[in-house]
């Protein structure tokens, strides 16, 4: 799986997945990570990399055309890329421990919707308790509001990870 963790707001993005890497889909994947930051208007500065011997010389070109300097982590220095080791094992905790992965697709969808979960529901601590990509919630001001609140849970990839929102 490669994957790759907006410090800043804690947003996860799932790049791919394959059982075999090889150095070309592994330079595709960048070329396409680069391509998806244009398309956002997302400005990346300086990706972490570990110095894994499938991220080949090209890997680094592609992202330094873009401008992004890539850095690599340090020899027996686990906390470079703690973020991302975090997000690591939070997926295989709160999903992959938990699923039966058929195959290359069906690792993908889960990953994606596990993706949006992260992204779009789940509150981070690092981060106010709030979710990567959106505002915080307005507190209770009033202790009358919490009498009238009307919880609907939404179930994602068969009851595995639970959404819960007030009802509009």
């Amino acid at each position: 799986m490669l994957a790759v963790i907006e410090h800043a707001n804690r947003r996860i993005r799932i790049l791919g997945a394959t059982a075999r890497p090889t150095a070309s889909s592994v330079t595709q994947t960048a070329k396409n990570l680069v391509t998806d930051l244009e398309n956002v208007g997302c400005r990346a500065r300086f990706p972490i990399r570990d110095r894994d011997g499938k991220f080949p010389e090209l890997f680094d070109a592609v992202l330094a055309d873009a401008g992004i300097q890539v850095v690599l982590s340090g020899v027996r220095i686990p906390r470079t890329n703690s973020l991302m080791e975090r997000w690591v094992q939070t997926c295989r905790r709160e999903l992959l421990d938990r699923t039966l992965i058929w195959n290359e697709r069906h690792l993908l969808h889960s990953l994606r919707e596990f993706e949006k979960f992260y992204n779009c529901h789940r509150p981070h601590r690092g981060i106010a308790n709030a979710q990567p990509l959106s505002a915080l919630p307005r507190p209770i001001d009033c202790p009358e509001q919490i009498d009238r609140l009307d919880i609907r849970r939404t179930d994602r990839l068969g009851g595995f990870l639970h959404e819960y929102q007030h009802a509009a």
